[in-house]
């Protein structure tokens, strides 16, 4: 059942990034441009996946087990760091740069994208390089 559940949310998440063209590098990089011919349709997606995020949310923290029988474990970490301002810089130069985050990048990926094959290669080589620290700090 998680699998299959893990599966639609998935497959409802992909094609909504579709849908709202957010697969499409060029959408992302045109919202990004304020200078330019800034186009604001990014902002009414944020906006509506922050609403639906907020509502889940709320509903989540007034439960301790979750809709598939799983405990419900929600982030607890508050704390402004710089592992998380230097995340989301380099999160923001790679979004800026290639118009990808890595949802949408996996979604142009299936849709047969090369420059998503490109950013998807990079996005795992830093992931690992980033577990590899890691282990090594331990």
């Amino acid at each position: 059942m998680r699998l299959l559940a893990a599966f639609l949310s998935g497959l409802v998440f992909g094609i909504g990034l579709v849908v709202s063209g957010m697969s499409n590098p060029a959408k992302v990089l045109g919202f990004l441009d304020l200078a330019g011919a800034w186009d604001p349709s990014l902002a009414f997606v944020m906006a509506g996946a922050i609403a639906v995020g907020g509502v889940a949310f709320a509903f989540a923290r007034k439960t301790t087990v979750a809709l598939l029988g799983e405990p419900m474990r929600l982030p607890d970490a508050r704390a402004i760091d710089g592992r998380l301002v230097g995340g989301a810089m380099v999160f923001g130069i790679g979004w800026g740069i290639a118009g990808f985050c890595p949802g949408p990048a996996v979604v142009a990926l299936g849709l047969g994208q090369g420059k998503a094959l490109i950013f998807v290669a990079a996005m795992l080589a830093g992931m690992g390089v980033v577990a590899w620290i890691e282990r090594t700090r331990a």
